[in-house]
């Protein structure tokens, strides 16, 4: 059976080799007989599995001993809580971007915990957009200030990030070790696997110990980050098969070496926004200066075309391609193990619908 090109926001595209040595490796890991899935969170086996995963994410972040590493489950919607718990205390103020849906939902849930001040707001301005730094109105001594680096569902990705004297900390869900950034400014990242990581099902969670130390203390204990360091994310047992797949990507990620990584995700994106302003038919979601590399978002000149071209996509091989449910339109997400020859497929299908139906 002939693979599609997967373009959806996620559960998305894994490296193919990856995919390869998970099927060759199913049933017997390593010659222990079992399934790694099968093996204890205990045991030799999965502890050099998560031994590996730990130092390969750190190298590739550039990171040093001050930071952890921590493979948390439920995703980073599972840390838009978490966060607040641990570090917004009672009589505090968290500063939060509000850039579009992921950023509003994690102001949701820091809300149930505490007081947040909304710094900025642009999750419904048109073209969608990542707000400059000189508007962000934050407050003296926060908490700690929390944007996200990508919105998925808009497509509108922050290029530089802001200064801040309170700790910064960032959902980079969708464009983790997509390109080059200096992870040493944020006190903390943290990152759904299913996009650029690995499959659904954990958080990639780096955060400075220091300030997980700060942490309330009065929280259950498998919400502290600082119990989860003190426990190397084995406080309960942790969603393996998914970790040793992360431990996998991370493996490519090293052999195919961040700055090709980087330069083929831009050559990527620059096929389809290239089709997309070629003429007026397709209109890019997002401002020009905010575009993302990893989530392409764009229309049609018609609700009824956009349905026509998905369909006709579909039947092309390309999958995902629908936009979300809040915004319509239709959205390309190209992440680090989407293949160059896809994408190029994809653009060269663009050129040809707007031909055929411009």
């Amino acid at each position: 059976m002939a693979r599609l090109y997967n373009f959806s926001a996620g559960p998305a595209t894994l490296p193919e080799e990856v995919l390869n040595q998970v099927r060759d490796e199913l049933l017997d890991y390593d010659g222990t007989g079992m399934s790694i899935m099968e093996s204890s969170h205990r045991g030799k086996p999965y502890a050099a599995v998560h031994a590996e995963a730990v130092a390969n994410y750190s190298k590739l972040l550039g990171l040093g001993d001050d930071y952890a590493v921590l493979f948390l489950a439920g995703g980073a919607t599972g840390q838009f809580a978490m966060l607040p718990m641990n570090f917004l205390g009672a009589g505090q103020t968290a500063d939060y971007v509000n850039s579009g849906a992921w950023a509003g939902k994690a102001i949701k849930e820091a809300k149930t915990v505490g007081q947040v001040n909304v710094a900025a707001d642009t999750s419904t301005d048109s073209p969608t957009r990542m707000p400059a730094h000189d508007e962000l109105k934050l407050t003296d001594d926060a908490a700690y200030l929390h944007i996200c680096s990508n919105e998925t569902i808009s497509g509108a990705q922050l290029k530089t990030f802001p200064q801040s004297t309170a700790p910064l900390i960032v959902d980079m869900s969708s464009d983790i070790l997509s390109r080059p950034v200096d992870y040493s400014q944020f006190s903390m990242i943290y990152a759904g696997a299913q996009k650029n990581l690995g499959p659904a099902g954990v958080a990639l969670v780096v955060i400075r110990k220091e300030l997980a130390e700060t942490g309330n203390q009065k929280i259950p204990s498998i919400f502290r980050y600082s119990n989860q360091i003190a426990n190397d994310s084995l406080v309960n047992t942790p969603p393996t098969f998914s970790i040793y797949i992360m431990s996998l990507v991370s493996r490519w990620l090293l052999k195919e070496g961040p700055e090709n990584v980087y330069a083929r995700n831009v050559e990527k994106a620059g096929w389809l926004y290239e089709s997309i302003d070629a003429d007026d038919f397709y209109t890019g979601a997002a401002q020009l200066d905010c575009r993302s590399d990893m989530n392409v978002t764009f229309t049609t000149p018609s609700a009824e075309l956009d349905a026509m071209m998905i369909a006709e996509a579909g039947e092309a091989g390309f999958s995902g391609l629908k936009g979300h449910r809040s915004v319509g339109g239709l959205r390309a997400s190209i992440y680090n193990a989407m293949p160059a020859e896809g994408v190029k497929a994809l653009a060269d299908f663009m050129v040809d619908f707007r031909q055929r139906k411009g």
